[in-house]
């Protein structure tokens, strides 16, 4: 089932009291290393909401999302995909599902991370023009070299998992040179999301996030890779 859930009002000390959405989880890549063993959002009290979205307990579907985006408040940092990718099943990027939630987030202040591979001309462009347009899309690396790989593609900032025993204000860079900064909701308790807002924004610098979860281990093999 293609559905999608916006809550109001998130409980992740993380993110902090923002809006956050939850997309089916078909709609994560195929060729993400992490989608079958080192993915977060798959357990925890986040695994088992994505559970009721995926099967049509919680959410709505496409058209219902995109007219609940319309009536978050103006100028309000929200987070598209607590657990979940962009709209389009596995590596496909549906471009103009795309286009509509960039047009009906415009008078919020949206950000998320995609896993799509990108490896089309048309998808890098469509990506592109939702950073110009506002809605900032981080593109995740699962390495410092894919981090270098992607940053060199000029579309969106960069975000990247690190190994989890990544200190908190550890100097780190690429093999390119480009600066890794570890985001700081991961190591205080007193940062969020909503008062970070660091992925929300267009950037040089890569936001590194340690490894995390019931299934750091996993990802904390393919970050060292």
């Amino acid at each position: 089932m293609e559905n999608f859930a916006l809550t109001m009002k998130s409980r992740n000390g993380k993110t902090g009291p923002i809006p956050v959405s939850t997309s089916y989880s078909d709609t994560c890549p195929d060729s993400c290393p992490l989608r079958d063993k080192g993915c977060y959002a798959k357990s925890g009290p986040l695994g088992m909401f994505w559970k009721k979205v995926d099967d049509g307990r919680a959410g709505f579907d496409w058209s219902a999302f995109i007219a609940a985006v319309k009536t978050i408040k103006p100028g309000q940092i929200w987070r598209h995909n607590q657990a979940g990718d962009l709209p389009g099943r596995g590596d496909n990027l549906n471009r103009a599902k795309l286009a509509q939630l960039v047009k009906a987030a415009k008078h919020t202040m949206a950000y998320t991370y995609t896993h799509k591979p990108l490896h089309s001309v048309a998808d890098q462009i469509a990506i592109s023009e939702a950073n110009r347009a506002g809605f900032t899309i981080n593109l995740s690396a699962d390495t410092l070299a894919e981090a270098d790989t992607l940053a060199a593609l000029d579309i969106g900032p960069v975000v990247v998992v690190l190994p989890r025993d990544t200190a908190p204000k550890a100097d780190i860079a690429t093999p390119m040179g480009r600066r890794v900064v570890v985001c700081p909701a991961t190591y205080r308790d007193d940062i969020t999301c909503e008062a970070c807002k660091l992925c929300a924004r267009q950037r040089d610098t890569i936001v590194g996030f340690p490894a995390h979860g019931t299934s750091a281990k996993a990802a904390d093999v393919i970050a060292r890779a």
